[in-house]
């Protein structure tokens, strides 16, 4: 998803660039947008878990509900390959040459989805939508 979010800001990006903005700053930007949907999910997650201790205690075999190690560890894990997750599409969109992602074209709209082609880096055309 944060891939496809990027890939369709490729422009905007390229734009932030081309008017001076570090490529720290765009992957911190990238990053800090990704990672705030981790953040609400894993508080979301975690609550929900609490809730649902009763029904979860009869799944659960040699652990307890509540087991704050157990909790903690699949919490970093998961935040762990999120992080992963969110790092590669931003360390691709901080390495956007500003001059590629300005000559991409807007060619009209598929079934309400924005569609852009352009071409890369190696001369290859690409296309999101």
């Amino acid at each position: 998803m944060i891939s496809y979010a990027v890939s369709l800001r490729t422009r905007e990006l390229g734009i932030r660039m081309a008017l001076g903005a570090a490529r720290k700053d765009v992957l911190a930007m990238v990053l800090r947008q990704g990672l705030t949907f981790v953040g609400v999910g894993l508080v979301t997650g975690f609550a929900t878990s609490l809730l649902m201790t009763r029904f979860l205690s009869s799944l659960l075999f040699q652990v307890h509900p509540l087991d704050l190690v157990t909790t903690l560890l699949v919490s970093l894990t998961l935040a762990a390959v999120a992080l992963l997750a969110n790092y590669l599409p931003a360390r691709r969109a901080s390495r956007v040459d500003p001059m590629v992602a300005l000559r991409c074209e807007y060619s009209g709209s598929s079934a309400g989805m924005t569609r852009y082609t352009g071409r890369g880096l190696s001369g290859v055309e690409w296309s999101t939508g």
